[in-house]
């Protein structure tokens, strides 16, 4: 299998070598300066957005640190995402989860892989690129759980301010949308007849056809919006960097891993330590140290650092600077169903023939146009409430259509990126080998479940371990089977029918001794198949002074130290409706113009 991967891996940076060439960032070989004003942990989502906004402040000096190095060029091409998780992939942290208690029982171990982004845009630069900012109910909920300044209100200014949309937005839905900011969006363009045949089968359900997800309201059958700039994937980099590498204020070293925060004796964060060519550095802060290492890596480096559960840091010996029980805990993610597959009438679907084949590598080179100019296999979205709420437009569920099924491959490569135990991968999904098809991804949009971030050691070069907990709330499978059950009666409807769809209603292999179509079944299914969407989230939770598991305040300040603020995804104390990426940098612009509150250079 290795040499198959190294196979794919050539090839796919070759060709895309081809189509974009290489586009390295400007970045400084080592440390400038004895201090800086700030430094900020991390060029992710939320980081990149940090240190383009505090980098407009001319006389502030700002150091961006990056544990991974330059993005490969298939970062740049969106119908590549695929191959950026691939086991071994050098821009990925590598990241498995823990054995999983309530679920995953057809993956190796019952865990399964994690990416997280480690190159300059971490997540935003290997993630399928579909922008939803979450519900306003979301952002609501936060302000209502004791976080002034969070509810939609205030967050949709940070929305507007970030993209620049240039999709086919209506009179009603304009307002809602911002025109001249550092992120691209785009309404999603090349899709497969399967597109149609889905928002057709929404409409004879009586679900409507949902124009914007980031307008007004978010429920019904929509195309996705994607951060896509002319064919291009628009990163969060590529946003806030790319274009201004030209500051002299602002610094950024690669290959620069932070293992700990530096305090002094009065709890304030100093500087960090961070390895880089297998030597240890220190860079100082006169101002503030920003955390931005996503909801993996910012409750790490706080425990590393001394601030935690004294109790949990204490197995490691880990001098305390701060008892914080939160850090590392309420970890959300949103469990999502794979294997609920229909085949189809041939060329109706998706297949990395069409995708990789001289035509469509043309095309994307000469227009940036084709399935190369789009994420591959992501080609629509179903925002539903299947009863977690009493408010019947806040969706508790997002379908997603992925027009091909998870045998697309002869199970070379999908089954091993998803983590499927291979014997049962071959078992159940053989018969599909080389046959057009359609996948209904059923995901929890608000789960119930909590898991956590903790150490595996004192060693930062250690993973942590990664427990999401799934279906540890017996609600989530309850949601889960309604879901699927409405995903089988989507997929027999004549819209279907016409691209000639038929459910593969194969007995999965672990719940044989169950009825069959029951909701047992389902239920069973649904702990055999179920995995992550890759958003994790909550981490490092936003609470008031009165909640003993929060940890940092409404101005993202981390609780009972100085100078040091998380800005990131982990501080979402209830994860938003759909994916985080977009959520994740409104984060990040509205955490940098909170700090220049604070330093009193904007009001």
């Amino acid at each position: 299998m290795a040499q198959v991967l190294t196979v794919i891996y050539t090839f796919i940076r070759t060709l895309a070598w081809i189509l974009v060439g290489s586009r390295n960032f400007r970045v400084d070989p080592a440390l400038t300066r004895p201090t800086y004003d700030f430094i900020v942990v991390g060029s992710g989502s939320a980081g990149s957005a940090v240190v383009g906004r505090l980098s407009e402040v001319p006389e502030w000096q700002v150091l961006l640190l990056e544990a991974g190095g330059q993005p490969p060029p298939e970062a740049t091409v969106p119908g590549m995402a695929p191959f950026m998780v691939l086991e071994g992939h050098e821009s990925d942290w590598q990241y498995v989860t823990t054995s999983q208690k309530y679920c995953q029982f057809n993956y190796v171990n019952n865990a399964n892989k994690y990416p997280r982004g480690k190159m300059l845009g971490g997540s935003s630069s290997i993630n399928y690129m579909i922008f939803v900012r979450g519900n306003r109910r979301d952002f609501d909920g936060w302000a209502r759980l004791g976080n002034p300044g969070w509810d939609y209100q205030s967050v949709l200014p940070y929305f507007k301010k970030m993209e620049t949309y240039t999709g086919n937005a209506s009179a009603r839905d304009a307002p809602y949308h911002g025109y001249s900011g550092p992120v691209t969006i785009e309404d999603k363009g090349w899709e497969t007849p399967v597109a149609e045949a889905f928002f057709k089968a929404g409409r004879e359900m009586g679900f409507p056809s949902l124009n914007d997800p980031n307008a007004k309201e978010q429920f019904g059958f929509t195309r996705p919006q994607i951060n896509v700039r002319r064919g291009e994937r628009s990163s969060a980099a590529e946003a806030y960097i790319r274009g201004n590498e030209h500051r002299r204020n602002l610094h950024v070293l690669v290959n620069a891993h932070v293992t700990k925060i530096l305090f002094n004796d009065n709890k304030r964060a100093i500087g960090v330590r961070f390895l880089k060519d297998n030597k240890v550095e220190e860079a100082y802060a006169t101002k503030e140290v920003i955390l931005s290492a996503g909801a993996i890596g910012s409750p790490q480096i706080l425990m590393l650092s001394g601030v935690g559960d004294t109790d949990h840091l204490q197995q490691f010996n880990i001098p305390m600077v701060h008892h914080l029980p939160g850090v590392g805990q309420n970890l959300q993610d949103h469990p999502t169903l794979y294997g609920l597959t229909w085949t189809i009438d041939r060329h109706k679907g998706s297949s990395f023939g069409r995708l990789l084949n001289i035509y469509s590598s043309v095309w994307y080179l000469l227009l940036r146009r084709g399935p190369l100019s789009v994420p591959f296999g992501l080609d629509g979205n179903a925002f539903l409430n299947m009863g977690s709420h009493e408010d019947p437009l806040w969706p508790d569920v997002q379908l997603v259509l992925q027009p091909q099924t998870p045998a697309i491959d002869g199970g070379i490569m999908f089954g091993n990126q998803i983590g499927f135990r291979s014997k049962i991968f071959r078992e159940y999904f053989g018969p599909l080998y080389g046959k057009a098809g359609f996948n209904i991804g059923t995901m929890i949009s608000v789960p119930k479940s909590r898991g956590s971030v903790t150490l595996r050691s004192r060693n930062p070069r250690d993973a942590p371990l990664i427990d999401p907990n799934f279906f540890s709330d017996p609600e989530d499978v309850e949601i889960m089977t309604r879901a699927i059950k409405f995903s089988l009666a989507l997929g027999n409807t004549s819209a279907f029918a016409e691209i000639g769809a038929k459910f593969y209603d194969k007995t999965l292999p672990g719940c044989e001794e169950t009825v069959k179509h029951s909701d047992e079944y389902w239920n069973c299914f649904a702990r055999h198949m179920s995995s992550t969407n890759y958003h994790p989230a909550g981490t490092c939770k936003m609470a008031p002074r009165d909640n003993p598991m929060g940890v940092v305040d409404h101005r993202l300040r981390v609780w009972g130290v100085s100078g040091l603020r998380v800005i990131d995804a982990s501080i979402m104390p209830v994860m938003v409706v759909g994916n985080t990426n977009a959520a994740s940098i409104m984060i990040g612009e509205k955490g940098a113009d909170i700090i220049k509150q604070d330093w009193k250079v904007i009001r």
